[in-house]
């Protein structure tokens, strides 16, 4: 039997223009597209602050995830993509596990040379489950 999807979105004016979903749910497994350091009017935050950058995605992230009314114990997978690994990772990686607190999730980082647009220095996606 196949469940409706359902979808979510910030609302930012240039979602319809990129095609996707911020995330996309179907048979309780919520797929949650690259959430990066943009405010819920659309303006990029944080230039050249990782730590910005890292918290900001991650408040998009618990926005998607309560879309779907979970929380960030309902992720089972996420994977960060930074551009400059050897700066960032450490920083980056106390954040995450601030975020994430006692719930382990399945993770990866991966380092990039560049990400959809130029002063970003990070973006994170996942998979969550309903259930």
């Amino acid at each position: 039997m196949t469940t409706k999807a359902t979808i979510y979105n910030h609302g930012v004016s240039w979602e319809e223009g990129f095609g996707v979903t911020q995330g996309y749910c179907v048979n309780g497994t919520i797929y949650i597209s690259g959430q990066f350091s943009h405010d819920m009017a659309g303006t990029f935050v944080g230039e050249g602050d990782i730590e910005a950058q890292t918290r900001q995605t991650l408040e998009n992230l618990d926005r998607v995830l309560a879309g779907f009314h979970v929380t960030k114990s309902n992720l089972a997978e996420m994977v960060i993509y930074l551009t400059n690994p050897k700066e960032h990772f450490e920083r980056c990686v106390a954040l995450f596990r601030e975020y994430v607190g006692t719930h382990r999730a399945a993770g990866t980082l991966i380092g990039v040379s560049a990400l959809a647009f130029p002063h970003q220095l990070i973006e994170i996606r996942a998979v969550a489950h309903t259930g």
